[in-house]
């Protein structure tokens, strides 16, 4: 069994989409990832741990929350996909690859090419730099069993 968070933006089914995929290949994957829930993410924090007065605090309630969470998948998986979309900045994304790197994890990273300059030195830590995720179910493939 192969162990595999994902990892960046939310607002688009890309997680989904390569779980499915997966599956349709047959393929022994464990998948994880943050909480894709908007709303309960950024607020985890003042409902565990009670109300805040101002954003930056609230927002760094979360944040630290998050990240516990964020370790542990990370530490538990062989490899981290991550993804940055085309209309919001995934600088969770971006510490995601650091933290994974530092770890010595796989990292496949998918974005368009768009991003090419402004992600280099994140493509940099990649075994793998993805257009989609169809390209990304390929290399899971072959890491699993050997064919293309």
């Amino acid at each position: 069994m192969l162990n595999v968070y994902l990892s960046g933006e939310i607002h688009t089914d890309w997680r989904n989409e390569i779980i499915l995929l997966c599956e349709k290949e047959g393929l022994s994957i464990n998948f994880s990832s943050p909480n894709t829930n908007h709303e309960i993410s950024d607020n985890c924090g003042v409902e565990i741990l009670g109300p805040e007065e101002s954003n930056f605090w609230k927002d760094n309630k979360g944040a630290k929350i998050n990240s516990i969470k964020t370790k542990k998948s990370i530490r538990e998986s062989d490899i981290v996909i991550i993804k940055f979309g085309d209309k919001y900045k995934q600088w969770n994304a971006a510490f995601d690859a650091g933290y994974a790197s530092a770890l010595n994890k796989s990292i496949i990273i998918i974005h368009n090419s768009d991003h090419q300059h402004a992600l280099k030195e994140v493509d940099a830590s990649a075994a793998a730099v993805a257009k989609d995720q169809y390209q990304v179910v390929k290399i899971l493939k072959y890491v699993l069993d050997g064919n293309i």
